[in-house]
Formats: structure tokens, C-alpha cells, sequence
């Protein structure tokens, strides 16, 4: 007898075979075959101010819902379904004013279904919004992402039983800071970034103001962990960073520019009520933020953006950590490289002080990242990355609760993907991702069961999209 996931893989098939069947080779009104993304006839002309119109169904095989271990709790495999559908609206064939290059606004909303685990099941509303506006020597720039997940609110319990004493297994709950977050992206939440500034260009100089804002507002219940039935249950806190300042410029080269920046920010961790942890830490703070940037195009057929510099801390009292007022390295940039032949390779990478949302000492997340894509033909496309995770936090050490801070996680990820046009309108993809967590800290000690923190997760997807 077929699973349910096995018809549901089938019907994603069946309908990209009948669809091709019927759809044939795209044709021009009176001409021959055309390759994909070329002019043919259509049944619906798409209007200018609509930007996209697309729906994708995909079907994953997850081979490790929870992201454990397998030392405890066993690790968990299901069929994924997602579906979703795109809509981007523009409005700058509508208004007619050339200063504006970009005045957008996307809503893709997207759900998944997890066939063997239902808990994990959610439905993701994103809305982004895109403006871009220059006349003269001034510009401005907004970029707006938001995201609702609608689901669950009841977050996972890692701990293979309710037992006290030696008799117990609660060991989960020494999992890998990548592992949790698996999980955590699913549940109910609410997700805010932008990035904002205005920026005035006067011969060789330009300055700009600039603020961003990164918001989780988790809305998950929370539970005292110390007592059955919560015995491992994983309680989120909110957090957010916002900051604002400026940017002073000198322009290098007519596409290349030095750049002196200063921020003033705060991040904001939510603490625990009393009843839910008498571990009352938490690792709000403030900081003055310094920054020497480069951005622009050095060479023809590369493009950076860099910007590192000292990060001066003032942490609340009530900090797991022995200095409140600490110094700390923040860094980030991109740099793409046009190759020839359709090709590109980006490099990112990002270091920064964060507060957590399972934990209440704050740590240095660190991001690196290497992605190759290749246009082979009009039709077929291929990308590849790697990327390293690093959440390390011997920042500081909380000793209060049952499960001490000090930790240093990683993660070594790796994807890879094809995607096929069949027509202008009809796309084939196939997607695999791979990683690989690890314990980072050799010294942690033997209670605290770090090999609980090493795991594999992988995610193979097939998908078929239409766009109209």
C-alpha cells in the first residue's frame, strides 16, 4: 500500500509530466521552438506592476527532524510537503517617476507539513519591501523583511524520559546550538529586519545616515524544566538588536569608496519569570560600535562590501560574565565575483555579540560562507556552497542553572542544487543539504555530555514551479 508521502511525491510527478505533455516545446505566435526565456504565446499577459506570480510545490526527504544526537532521544526521519505561492507587486511602472528604481513589495506565504511529525507542521507569511530612490546627491534605501510563523507554540521536550536520579535521561538538553534551532524556526514567532538610511553625495564625500533592526519574538509557552512533565522541554526568549549612526565616505575610485562608520545600539533579552527559572540572568546591553568600511567595485568584475571594528559592551548587572565592560571584534562583508561564462562565487562573513534565545549568557556567533552558481544554458542552472557556523560561548559562564553556558558549537554545512527551465514558465529543481554539528570546547567536562552535541542533518528536496 502507498504512504501518504509516496502519493504525495507521485502527484508532484504525474503533474509535471502532464503538464509537460501538454504544454510541448515554448513556441513563439508564429514561429518555432524557443528556449526558455524567450518571448512565446500566453493565454494572460502579466501587467508591468506585476513583478512575480508563482507557485512551487516541493517534497524533502528530512533524515533528522530534531537535529539529536541519536544518544537519546532516537533521531526522527518524515516527508516533507511545502508549498507555497509568490506575489511581488511594483509600483514604479505606475508612477512614472524615474528617482525610483525600486518600490516593491513581496508576500510569500508557505506551508509546510512533516508526514511523521505533525508537532512540526507550520504555515510562513513573509512580506518584504524594497524602496530605492535618488535624485541629485541624495538617496535613500529601505529594506523591509517580515515573517509570522503560524506554529506550533508548544516547543520540543529533548529528553527521552521523565525519570529522576541516575534512572533519568535527560541529555538532550546538551544539544548543539544548530540543533535546537531547527526546530526553533518552525515554531510560532514573529521575525522583523530592516535597514534603513539616506545618504548625501557632495563631490569626493558622501554621509548617510543609517539604522537596522534585527527582532525574534518568539511566542512559544514556557515551562518551568526542573519538574516532570517538562524534563527537557526547550524554553525560547525573545531578543532583538537595533542600532542607528552614520557613515562617513570617501570615494577611491568613481566605484570605490573608504568609509569611517559609528553605531549606537542595544540588545534586548527577555528574563525568565521566577516560576519558570530561578536562574534570573539575563544578558541585555548596549554599545558604542566603531567602523572602517570598504564598498564599491575594486575591480571591474568584483564587488565588496566590508565593514570591521572594535564593539565597546556595557552589560546589565545581572550578565553571567566576569567583565560588563568588555571590547569585542564586529565584522562583516560580502565580496561577489562575476566570472565568466554565467558564473559567480560570493564569500560572506559575519562576527558579531548576540544574546541567545535558549540561553542566558550572550556569545560570539560567527557566520562564513562560500556559494558558486553557474548559468550552464538559459535553462539549466547549478549552485553549490559550503558554510561555517560557530556559536562560541566562553564569553561568559552561567553556573546557576541545571544546564552551565560554557560552550563552543559549530557547524559545517555544505548544499548543493540544480535547477532546469522546461519552458519560460515551468521550472524543475533538485536540492541537497548537508550538516554536520560539532563540539567546539575539548575541555568541557564529561558531565556535561558533550557528545550529545554532535549530530548529522540532511535535507534532499525535488520541486516544480510555474511562473506566470
Amino acid at each position: 500500500m502507498q504512504t501518504k508521502q509516496t502519493r504525495t511525491l507521485s502527484f508532484i510527478l504525474v503533474a509535471y509530466s502532464a503538464i509537460l505533455t501538454l504544454a510541448g516545446p515554448c513556441r513563439a505566435a508564429d514561429g518555432p521552438s524557443t528556449s526558455a526565456g524567450s518571448p512565446d504565446a500566453s493565454f494572460w499577459t502579466k501587467p508591468d506592476w506585476l513583478s512575480e506570480l508563482s507557485f512551487t510545490a516541493k517534497e524533502s526527504f528530512d533524515d533528522n527532524v530534531l537535529g539529536v544526537s541519536g544518544l537519546g532521544l532516537p533521531v526522527q526521519t518524515s516527508w516533507v510537503n511545502d508549498l507555497s505561492a509568490k506575489l511581488g507587486i511594483t509600483l514604479v511602472p505606475l508612477i512614472g517617476n524615474k528617482d525610483f528604481s525600486a518600490l516593491s513589495l513581496t508576500y510569500n506565504p508557505e506551508r509546510y507539513t512533516y508526514e511523521n511529525a505533525s508537532a512540526e507542521n507550520y504555515t510562513a507569511h513573509r512580506v518584504n519591501g524594497v524602496v530605492k530612490w535618488k535624485s541629485d546627491n541624495l538617496s535613500i534605501g529601505i529594506d523591509e523583511a517580515f515573517l509570522y510563523n503560524d506554529g506550533n507554540k508548544v516547543a520540543p521536550i529533548y529528553a527521552l524520559d521523565q525519570l529522576a536520579g541516575a534512572a533519568g535521561n535527560q541529555n538532550d538538553k546538551y544539544r548543539n546550538n544548530y540543533a535546537h534551532s531547527v526546530a526553533r524556526e518552525r515554531r510560532n514567532q514573529f521575525q522583523d529586519r530592516y535597514t534603513i538610511f539616506l545618504q548625501y553625495d557632495t563631490g569626493s564625500f558622501f554621509i548617510r545616515p543609517i539604522s537596522s533592526l534585527i527582532d525574534y519574538n518568539l511566542n512559544t509557552y514556557l515551562h518551568n524544566t526542573s519538574n516532570a512533565p517538562y524534563k527537557g522541554y526547550q524554553d525560547y526568549v525573545s531578543r532583538y538588536d537595533l542600532n542607528g549612526g552614520a557613515d562617513l565616505g570617501y570615494k577611491l575610485l568613481p566605484n570605490l569608496a573608504f568609509t569611517l562608520g559609528y553605531r549606537a545600539g542595544e540588545q534586548q533579552q527577555d528574563q525568565f519569570a521566577l516560576a519558570v527559572n530561578s536562574d534570573q540572568h539575563f544578558s541585555s546591553n548596549n554599545y558604542q560600535r566603531l567602523l572602517l568600511g570598504l564598498e564599491g567595485k575594486p575591480l571591474s568584475w568584483l564587488t565588496v562590501k566590508l565593514a570591521g571594528g572594535p564593539d565597546f559592551r556595557d552589560f546589565n548587572p545581572d550578565t553571567p560574565i566576569s567583565d560588563l565592560h568588555t571590547t569585542r571584534f564586529y565584522g562583516e562583508g560580502t565580496a561577489t565575483a562575476a566570472l565568466p561564462a554565467g558564473q559567480s562565487l560570493t564569500l560572506g562573513y559575519k562576527q558579531w555579540v548576540f544574546v541567545a534565545s535558549t540561553g542566558l549568557a550572550p556569545y560570539t556567533d560567527t557566520t562564513v560562507s562560500l556559494v558558486y552558481h553557474w548559468n550552464l544554458t538559459g535553462q539549466f542552472g547549478f549552485d553549490a556552497g559550503v558554510k561555517y557556523l560557530e556559536a562560541n560561548y566562553t564569553l561568559g559562564n552561567d553556573t546557576a542553572g541545571s544546564a552551565p553556558s560554557l560552550r563552543d558549537d559549530v557547524d559545517y554545512g555544505a548544499s548543493t542544487g540544480f535547477t532546469y527551465a522546461v519552458t519560460k514558465h515551468f521550472i524543475v529543481s533538485l536540492a541537497y543539504h548537508f550538516d554536520d554539528g560539532r563540539n567546539n570546547l575539548d575541555s568541557l567536562a564529561a558531565k556535561f555530555f558533550p557528545a550529545y552535541r554532535d549530530f548529522t542533518h540532511s535535507v534532499t528536496t525535488l520541486g516544480v514551479q510555474f511562473k506566470f
